[in-house]
């Protein structure tokens, strides 16, 4: 997880529970290129474990096959 997403958790008083919530039962609704390292970035929406809606960015690194949590936020 990033610093970003650090603190957009800790602004939106987020959990990680809720993070793998949105990612394990949400849907992909955007796939995003960065304009400055030229990688796919996936937004995905769901629910929170109390039912709110939230939306968490992701990206994929390709040679570890390690997933980043770049941002979340509630919707």
């Amino acid at each position: 997880m990033t610093a970003h997403a650090e603190q957009g958790v800790e602004d939106d008083d987020l959990t990680i529970p809720d993070l793998e919530n949105v990612l394990l039962t949400g849907r992909l609704v955007e796939r995003q290129r960065d304009r400055r390292t030229r990688e796919c970035k996936y937004v995905v929406q769901g629910s929170t474990l109390d039912g709110g809606d939230a939306e968490v960015v992701v990206k994929f690194e390709s040679c570890t096959g390690r997933l980043y949590v770049i941002t979340a936020y509630l919707d």
